[in-house]
């Protein structure tokens, strides 16, 4: 696990870094590929949403969904955001609990937590706090949180059980998990799986839906849910693939369709068995 964090960390703070230098952040930049383009972060938040955000909260966005757009916030909720980024989830979240409210965003790399927290001063949020800390052992007490969300990380640790047992333990009795995340729809061969999740960005490799679904179970969850929404097809990552000297057209018919974007939903039960 300590090479892939410290690959994680390389990646996503020489983006924020890039972000950060920028005179003029408009998009995704910096030395990856994560996240950064069509069609994996297109549309997936309104102008209406972002127009009162920094620009370098939008420019830093490496998401592959809008976990905010996946459950109703309720004034003085609190929230948590796993692998905040650059803060635009956090920032969104805090106008909808508002000011009896509290959202966390909790991410490892120190420069995306610098840009973070310069968003936060930037929008005034006064209800927001970044903590640095690991998806895998969250640094807040049980039974804690009302909300988790998460914006395609999940799929970045090798230890998901951690994760997701670590997400059932802060979220409070009733509390709700919806995340988005990336998942494999079906059998891939080992070639093909490992450069579309270098296009994808997935450093460590995104679960099938059924194996996401029973680790959500497995963690205590009730009432889980994946559903893909974005189906990636072999023509969208064609150019990376063919750069990487993979042979698209033979293997087409078993990539195409293979990898999705999917909202991910499950509940803490109010109380527990037994």
């Amino acid at each position: 696990m300590p090479d892939i964090q410290q690959a994680v960390r390389e990646k996503y703070g020489a983006i924020a870094s890039a972000v950060s230098q920028s005179s003029s952040p408009t998009g995704c930049c910096g030395p990856a590929t994560c996240g950064c383009g069509e069609p994996i972060t297109s549309s997936l938040y309104s102008e209406t949403e972002t127009g009162g955000l920094p620009v370098e909260a939008v420019a830093a966005s490496l998401g592959c969904g809008n976990p905010t757009a996946l459950l109703a916030l309720e004034a003085g909720e609190t929230v948590l955001d796993l692998g905040s980024g650059g803060g635009i989830d956090v920032l969104l979240s805090a106008k909808r609990v508002g000011p009896t409210g509290k959202v966390y965003g909790l991410d490892m790399t120190d420069e995306m937590l610098e840009l973070a927290r310069d968003n936060q001063r930037k929008a005034g949020a006064t209800n927001v706090e970044f903590l640095k800390g690991t998806i895998e052992a969250i640094p807040l007490p049980d039974d804690s949180v009302d909300v988790i969300i998460s914006n395609c990380v999940i799929n970045l640790s090798t230890d998901k059980d951690a994760v997701l047992r670590e997400a059932f333990r802060v979220l409070k009795p009733g509390g709700r998990f919806a995340v988005s995340d990336i998942v494999v729809r079906a059998g891939v061969p080992g070639e093909i799986r490992r450069s579309m999740e270098l296009w994808v960005g997935c450093v460590a490799g995104a679960l099938e839906e059924r194996q996401y679904a029973a680790k959500l179970r497995s963690a205590g969850f009730a009432d889980v849910e994946v559903a893909p929404w974005r189906v990636y097809r072999v023509d969208d990552a064609r150019a990376f693939l063919v750069e990487h000297r993979v042979e698209v057209d033979g293997l087409a018919r078993q990539v195409d369709g293979t990898f999705a974007s999917a909202f991910v939903r499950a509940r803490k039960p109010e109380a527990l068995p037994g």
